[in-house]
This record gives structure tokens, sequence and C-alpha cells, in this order.
């Protein structure tokens, strides 16, 4: 009876790892932001899944250099169509190139377009930016030490609820 237990007790923590663990594409490599904007508006231009430099261009603005971590702003040009969508393409250095997909609004908007954007110098110190809404915190990437202890406690907890469980049977026995 202590192999089913001792099974079932692998094969729950396996479970709770299993949905623990990041899905395998959980950053977009390169990202632009607002995806729609207005002729003249600005677009913040990150590459987070890019271990070095990468550069950013497109027919409607100038080639951008986005730093390693960091972002760039780009200023869509006045005669850009409306209602057209334009291909950004993305060149990393020391990772694969792609592209992302930038719309320009079909008719004139009273929203802004600006962005908050991170600036980094040669001295490593960065401008304030404000919050990153609609990406749920995910933006920072992941660090090994939180995973490891989330997936402690998620293993823990499943321990203690099958070791109470298995008691609270024991002793209900006769």
């Amino acid at each position: 009876m202590r192999a089913i237990g001792a099974a079932s007790a692998a094969l729950l923590g396996a479970a709770a790892l299993a949905l623990t663990a990041p899905p395998a594409a959980a950053v977009d490599p390169y990202a632009v932001s607002p995806s729609t904007v207005n002729p003249g508006g600005r677009v913040v231009l990150s590459a987070p899944g890019c271990p070095g430099t990468a550069i950013a261009s497109s027919g409607i603005f100038d080639a951008v250099s986005i730093p390693a971590g960091g972002t760039a702003t780009a200023t869509v040009d006045w005669d850009a169509r409306r209602g057209a969508a334009y291909t950004v393409s993305f060149t990393c250095a020391g990772g694969a190139p792609g592209t992302a997909q930038l719309r320009v609004a079909a008719g004139a908007t009273t929203s802004s377009t600006a962005a908050p954007t991170v600036t980094r110098t040669a001295t490593a110190t960065t401008a304030p930016s404000g919050v990153r809404g609609g990406l749920g915190g995910s933006i920072g990437g992941w660090n090994a030490g939180e995973l490891a202890a989330g997936t402690g406690l998620v293993v823990a907890a499943a321990t203690g609820v099958v070791y109470a469980l298995r008691r609270r049977a024991e002793s209900r026995r006769h």
C-alpha cells in the first residue's frame, strides 16, 4: 500500500510542478506599444528577448537603436497612410531577427499616443517610467530563485495535504 501512496505523491508533485512552470513563449521577443497610433504619434519599441542591442526600422519612422534590456521611442511620420498596417523589423545583436505589426489609426482620435519611455545610458541609469499596464507584471523576466521558491511552496503544500488526508484516513480505520 505504501508504493501506491508514494506513486500518487510523486504524481501530485509532478502535476504541481507542471502547472507552475512558465510557458515556453512567455515573453514576446519584440514589441511595439501602442499597436495603433496616429500619424505624428510616438511608439515605444522594446526587445526584451534580445540579449544585445537591437535595431528597429519601418517605412514610417527612422531606424532606432534599442539598448539591451531597455526601450526606445520612435515618432511616426506625418504622411503615414491612415488605416494601413506597417511591419516593424527588428534586428537583434546575438539573437534572431523578428517583426511586429504597427497600425495607423483610421480616423483622428483624441487619445494620446505618447507612452512612457525608459532610456538606458552608458552610466546604466534609467529614467523613471510609468506603470506598464496590460502586461500583468510579466515584463521583468524570470528569476530562478523566485521560481524555485514558488515550486518549493507548491510541493510543500501538496505534501502537507497528502499527509493530512492520509492521517485522517488512517484514524478512521477500525
